[in-house]
């Protein structure tokens, strides 16, 4: 059941980005290193307020959804209320969704696919390089034991 759960977590995690992005990638363009970002205002293509302004409502509507769903699975499915059993739950499922969009969105999908190109910035690099993304999804990692116990904690009062 837990590999169920975790394909799903991670196909929600897909769909919200697919869903704030749309049909055009510069919907998503806070995603995008800032390098990419400031060629974009350079260019015309976007606007510094727009898109803070977006990046806001995305992270706001992502970070619930996605922290409504961990806390669904391991209560509501998986009916754990223990902590030390909702800690590690929430460990796995936060833990493989930091190392899935390192790999699958970052690298995979956004890498491999000509809608992540913003015309007018192709030379500038937009894609973490391996090295990147092990380091920074290795800090996540540290984090995640962090935001699990917070999770955790929640699960025990519901």
């Amino acid at each position: 059941m837990t590999l169920i759960e975790l394909i799903a977590f991670c196909a929600l995690f897909t769909g919200m980005v697919k869903l704030a992005v749309g049909d055009n990638a510069l919907n998503g363009l806070y995603f995008y290193p800032k390098a990419v970002r400031e060629k974009a205002y350079e260019l015309g293509i976007a606007y510094r307020k727009t898109i803070a302004m977006k990046r806001k409502r995305f992270m706001v509507v992502f970070v619930l959804v996605m922290f409504m769903a961990l806390l669904a699975i391991i209560v509501c499915f998986n009916d754990t209320h223990d902590f030390k059993q909702a800690y590690l739950e929430a460990l796995l499922f936060l833990e493989v969704m930091n190392w899935y969009d390192g790999i699958v969105i970052d690298r995979l999908w956004v890498g491999h696919s000509e809608f992540w190109i913003i015309p007018g910035c192709e030379d500038i690099p937009y894609v973490q390089t391996w090295r990147q993304v092990l380091v920074k999804r290795g800090v996540l990692t540290i984090i995640w034991v962090v935001g699990a116990a917070l999770v955790a904690g929640i699960t025990t009062i519901i």
